[in-house]
C-alpha cells in the first residue's frame, strides 16, 4: 500500500497543524481526503492504482513521491512516455523507526524527526533513459520513502505515470497475446489489411477492450499517448503550463476547487483559460499523415485511401474502455504496391485519335515524328469535362494547360525528337478527348469555336408551333447543322448532361431528328451570329436543339444543348 502519515509532509509540505494520508484504495476516505486540497496543491504524490499525467519543461525536473509502510509489500510503477525520450530513476529512503507511527509515548520534535528523515542513505532502485514504456516490478519491496525523479533533455513534453501495491489484482493495462505482432494479410496498391490475436484481458477479466488503429508514415509508436501528443503537437503545447504557475497532476484547482489563498487563484484562473483552449482545440483537425481509427472489439481492419508505392507504419493499441488505459501491440510497417504501368499510347502522324480516361485516371501518349521537323502541333478536342495536358520533349517538360473544347498547340520540333503527352481526367467523372499530332502543315482537324457556344432561344418569338433561336460563329466558314428532339416537360439537368458529349456527332442522330443544315462565317466577330426558326413543332411541348459545327474530315463539335418548350395556347 502507497500510504504516508503526516511526516512525509516535512520533505513535501510546509507544516500542517494536522495529519494527513496519502489517498488510499478506498474511494469514500480518497473523496474525503481531497477536501482539503493543501497535502495535494504542492507536492506531487502519486496515488496507489491511478494513473497521472504529467508535464516536463526541457530540462527542469520533476520529483514524485510515496510511502510504503510495510515491508515485503509488492510493488509496480510504470512510466510512459507521450512524445519525448525520458530519463527517470526510482530511489528509496528507508524511514526512521520512530517515523512508523506505530510506536508509542511522546513523539520527539518536528526539527528532529525531519533530520532524521534527510540523514538516512538514499538508495537508487531503478533507472532509465530512453521512449519506451518502461516498468519497475517487486514482489517484495521495503518500507520507506519512495521518490520517482523525471527529466526531458531534448524539449518540453507530456508523461504519465502508474504506480501501485497490488500489482496482481489492478491489470488496468489490456494484456498482450503471446504472440503481440500485428500482421499484414493482405496488400494492395492503395489498401492494407492488418490483423493480430484478441488481447485476453476482454475473455479472461471480462474487462471491456476496443482497438485503435494509427497509421503514418514516419515510424512506429509505443504509446497511444505518443500518437495523440503528435496529432495534437500546436494545441498540447499552448495547453502547458507556464513557469511558475505549474501546477500538479492533481491540482484539484484545476477541477474546480476553490482555495483561500492568492497562489490558489492563480492557479484557477490558468486552468479556466486552459480548459477553454482545450474545449476549442480538441476539435483541431488532425495532421493529414497521420490517422487513428478506434475500431471496436474486431481484431481486423483494411485500410483504405493510401497512396501507391508508398511505405507506411502501422499500430494497434487495445484500450480499456473504463479506464482510457492501454497497451500497444508490436507495430509493423509494409509498402504499398506500384500503379499499374500505363500502356502507351502510339500517335500517328496526321490522325485523330479517341482517347477515354476514367475518373481521376491518366492516360500516357506518345508521339515520334519519322522525319525532321521544324513545329509539331497537337490538336485536342475535349468531348467533356476539362482535362490537363503535359507535353514533354525528350524528358524537359514543354507545355502544361487546362483544356475545354477544342484548343491548339504548336511547339518548336527538334530532329529525332520524341513526344510523351500526359492526359489527366477530371475529378468529377470519366473524360473523353480526340487528340492529333502532326509534324506537318495541316488544316485543324476540328472546326473553330466562338468563346461563347451556347444557343439562345427568344421567348418572344415562341409560338404553339416554331421557336426561333441564335447562336455564334467564327471568321472561318463552316457548316452548322440544326437537330431537334422532343423530350419529356421533367428533362432535367442531370439528363441533359449525359447528352452533353460534344464527340458524338450527328451520325449518332435519327434522320427524322435533323431540321438544317447550312454555312455561315463573318470576318466582323460582333456580327458573327445566325438565327434559325425551327417550325413544325407540336404545341406545349419540350424540345432539345442542338447545333453542331463541321470541320475538316468529318470531325463536329456540339453547342450547348437547349431545351425550349412551345406554347400551349395562342
Amino acid at each position: 500500500m502507497l500510504l504516508s502519515h503526516w511526516y512525509i509532509a516535512f520533505i513535501l509540505l510546509p507544516v500542517c497543524s494536522k495529519g494527513q494520508k496519502l489517498p488510499t484504495r478506498d474511494e469514500e476516505l480518497f473523496q474525503m481526503q481531497i477536501k482539503d486540497k493543501a497535502l495535494f496543491h504542492d507536492s506531487s504524490v502519486i496515488p496507489d492504482g491511478a494513473e497521472i499525467s504529467g508535464f516536463l519543461f526541457r530540462d527542469n525536473p520533476k520529483r514524485y513521491f510515496f510511502v510504503v509502510e510495510e515491508d515485503s509489500t509488492p510493488l509496480s510503477v510504470i512510466v510512459t512516455p507521450c512524445d519525448a525520450p525520458l530519463e527517470w530513476k526510482l530511489t528509496l529512503q528507508e524511514l526512521p523507526e520512530e517515523a512508523s507511527g506505530e510506536g508509542s509515548g511522546e513523539p520527539e520534535p518536528l526539527e528532529q524527526q525531519k533530520q532524521q528523515i534527510m540523514n538516512e542513505e538514499v538508495t537508487e532502485l531503478f533507472s532509465y533513459r530512453g521512449n519506451d514504456v518502461e516498468y519497475f516490478v517487486s514482489t517484495n519491496s521495503p518500507s520507506g520513502l519512495y521518490q520517482l525523479e523525471l527529466i526531458s533533455t531534448e524539449k518540453d513534453t507530456h508523461f504519465k505515470v502508474y504506480a501501485t501495491t497490488t500489482p496482481e489484482s489492478d491489470q488496468p493495462y489490456p494484456e498482450l497475446p503471446y504472440d503481440p505482432r500485428v500482421d499484414v494479410t493482405s496488400l494492395g496498391r492503395t489498401t492494407v489489411t492488418l490483423a493480430w490475436k484478441p488481447t485476453p484481458t476482454a475473455s479472461i477479466l471480462k474487462q471491456p477492450i476496443q482497438y485503435c488503429v494509427v497509421i503514418n508514415k514516419e515510424h512506429n509508436f509505443k504509446s497511444l499517448c505518443a500518437v495523440e501528443a503528435k496529432i495534437n503537437a500546436d494545441d498540447a503545447f499552448m495547453m502547458a503550463p507556464k513557469p511558475g504557475l505549474d501546477f500538479s497532476p492533481f491540482d484539484f484547482a484545476h477541477f474546480g476547487f476553490s482555495s483561500e489563498n492568492d497562489a490558489s487563484k492563480d492557479r484557477n484562473f490558468m486552468s479556466k483559460t486552459l480548459s477553454t483552449k482545450l474545449v476549442r482545440q480538441m476539435t483541431t483537425r488532425p495532421k493529414d499523415d497521420l490517422q487513428k481509427v478506434c475500431i471496436g472489439s474486431k481484431n481486423i481492419f483494411t485500410v483504405s485511401d493510401l497512396k501507391p508505392d508508398t511505405q507506411y507504419y502501422f499500430d494497434v493499441f487495445a484500450v480499456n474502455s473504463a479506464t482510457n488505459m492501454s497497451t500497444a501491440y508490436v507495430g509493423t510497417f509494409a509498402k504499398t504496391k506500384e500503379e499499374a504501368k500505363q500502356k502507351t499510347v502510339e500517335l500517328k502522324d496526321g490522325k485523330v485519335t479517341d482517347v477515354f480516361i476514367k475518373r481521376k485516371g491518366a492516360k500516357f501518349l506518345r508521339f515520334a515524328p519519322v522525319s525532321s521537323h521544324q513545329k509539331v502541333t497537337f490538336s485536342i478536342h475535349s468531348c467533356l469535362d476539362a482535362i490537363q495536358i503535359q507535353v514533354r520533349r525528350d524528358g524537359k517538360l514543354l507545355l502544361s494547360q487546362n483544356v475545354e473544347g477544342v484548343r491548339q498547340f504548336q511547339l518548336r520540333g527538334k530532329p529525332k525528337a520524341k513526344y510523351l503527352i500526359r492526359l489527366k481526367g477530371s475529378k468529377k467523372g470519366a473524360s473523353m478527348l480526340k487528340i492529333l499530332a502532326t509534324s506537318k502543315f495541316n488544316k485543324q482537324p476540328f472546326p473553330s469555336l466562338p468563346e461563347d457556344t451556347r444557343i439562345k432561344a427568344f421567348d418572344k418569338l415562341r409560338t404553339c408551333s416554331s421557336v426561333t433561336i441564335a447562336w455564334l460563329g467564327t471568321q472561318e466558314r463552316n457548316k452548322y447543322c440544326v437537330y431537334k428532339k422532343e423530350v419529356d416537360d421533367d428533362y432535367g439537368e442531370e439528363q441533359k448532361k449525359r447528352e452533353q458529349n460534344q464527340c458524338l456527332g450527328p451520325d449518332t442522330r435519327k434522320k427524322s431528328e435533323k431540321v438544317l443544315c447550312k454555312y455561315f462565317y463573318s470576318q466582323n466577330l460582333h456580327k458573327a451570329v445566325t438565327t434559325e426558326t425551327i417550325k413544325g413543332l407540336e404545341a406545349g411541348k419540350s424540345y432539345m436543339l442542338d447545333v453542331y459545327v463541321m470541320g475538316h474530315g468529318g470531325h463536329s463539335v456540339k453547342y450547348q444543348s437547349k431545351v425550349v418548350k412551345t406554347r400551349k395556347f395562342c
